[in-house]
């Protein structure tokens, strides 16, 4: 089973779409991996030989930022825009969508469960 930065490669799966189980390579990374190293991106990844898994596992800690630095990288931009109080910053603090979308319906995915607003009704005497 090829093992590449710390993940666990499905070994059912071409070596394409399975190079897309690690954070931070999508299909056009792994595309790119397969054309740079001359792999043949068809071959099943228990079909790829040890001396592929190292070449691909080189290229990967030589070229990419991935998995756990790639996750830093990503929290400390964040971080960076709360600090700084920026409004996307403000948006990620209070835990709204980021990008323009709109939260007067929808967004439940970033607001939570709805809450049900108490209605205070004044009793008319």
């Amino acid at each position: 089973m090829a093992r590449i930065a710390g993940i666990d490669l499905p070994p059912n799966k071409r070596i394409d779409v399975a190079l897309t189980y690690i954070y931070g390579i999508g299909h056009k990374t792994a595309d790119k991996i397969c054309d740079d190293l001359s792999i043949d991106p068809t071959i099943k990844a228990k079909d790829l030989p040890d001396s592929d898994v190292g070449r691909i596992r080189e290229y990967i800690e030589k070229d990419l930022s991935v998995e756990g630095d790639l996750r830093r990288q990503v929290s400390l931009n964040i971080k960076r825009l709360m600090d700084l109080g920026t409004y996307r910053g403000l948006r990620h603090r209070r835990g709204l969508p980021v990008r323009g979308q709109r939260t007067h319906t929808n967004a439940r995915t970033r607001k939570g469960p709805r809450r049900q607003a108490v209605a205070l009704v004044k009793k008319v005497v």
